[in-house]
């Protein structure tokens, strides 16, 4: 089943630059939908056989060979509230690659690769009692399909510190002696939180928007207002709700108060398909996710003088 699912993602690839997405659809115990970015996969697999050491995270089932290199595997069950699913001989792995690294996640089934139309995703409502491991939500046929926060869950398993050279630190402080202010666009709050930290340590003024829309909304009210409220750089995530990164760069390049913003795009979503992406839609720079020497140096390069 799972191979002939992952034949098919190439068909989708002309969706992206258009607010759409292709998701992989899988279930954790129930009926409950839930989606993955299918450029976020690598591969489905039968549950292999795990091994765990007593010192791993209590949300990691274990760790397995996968073509040679070992990975850990994360239950993703256990992660979303569900019974743990480490035991269960039907399940499932889902291989991914999220911000230059590989690791699995078991689900109890998987189901199939739909389209997804970005502007019908939205956050889900509080009540629904996701929390923020669930970053949106839209119906399928009817059914309710929730899109899983995976930044967040890997953090809960392995946090990353925002770390950066005195070095990078010391140029920015040269660089921009006045205030100059970047809009953080990301429907996680572990990246807003991330970056926000570290534009702190780049003495930048630092504003945040969850979804393309909300940024652009934002950019447009600040491009009408005092000249010192404005923003001087947009770092973008590309996968999000209502309005993607892609979208968000082209409506940037399409409004004359904003078309000469610089837009760095900020995504797990790696590889050389975004490169291309980056250059269609006008964005200035790609950087995969998590990186703070990189990213840091980047911006620094991209801000006005």
């Amino acid at each position: 089943m799972a191979r002939p699912l992952l034949d098919t993602v190439e068909t989708f690839t002309r969706l992206a630059g258009h607010n759409r997405v292709a998701m992989l659809l899988f279930r954790l115990g129930d009926r409950q939908a839930f989606g993955i970015n299918v450029f976020k996969v690598r591969e489905v697999l039968r549950r292999p056989r795990l091994e765990r050491m007593p010192s791993m995270h209590e949300l990691v089932a274990g760790s397995f060979d996968y073509r040679g290199q070992t990975i850990p595997v994360i239950d993703l069950a256990a992660a979303m509230g569900y019974p743990p699913l480490a035991a269960a001989e039907g399940a499932h792995l889902i291989v991914t690659e999220f911000s230059r690294s590989v690791q699995g996640f078991l689900v109890s089934d998987v189901d199939r690769i739909v389209h997804v139309d970005g502007g019908q995703m939205a956050a889900p409502p509080p009540a629904l009692g996701y929390g923020a491991r669930v970053n949106a939500v839209t119906r399928l046929d009817g059914d309710l399909m929730a899109v899983v926060d995976v930044e967040q869950v890997l953090a809960a398993v392995n946090p990353q510190q925002v770390e950066l050279s005195d070095k990078l630190q010391q140029a920015a402080h040269v660089q921009h002696a006045g205030t100059r202010r970047v809009l953080v666009v990301d429907d996680s709050l572990v990246a807003r939180t991330q970056l926000a930290d570290l534009f702190r340590k780049l003495d930048l003024e630092c504003v945040v928007a969850k979804d393309g829309m909300e940024g652009l909304d934002m950019l447009r009210r600040l491009a009408t207002g005092p000249a010192d409220d404005r923003v001087n750089l947009v770092v973008s995530d590309i996968e999000m709700p209502s309005m993607d990164g892609y979208a968000l760069t082209r409506a940037i390049r399409e409004d004359a108060a904003l078309r000469k913003l610089p837009v760095l795009l900020h995504s797990s979503l790696s590889g050389v398909f975004n490169e291309a992406m980056v250059a269609r839609v006008g964005a200035d720079r790609f950087i995969a996710k998590f990186q703070p020497e990189v990213l840091a140096t980047a911006v620094l390069e991209l801000l006005p003088a």
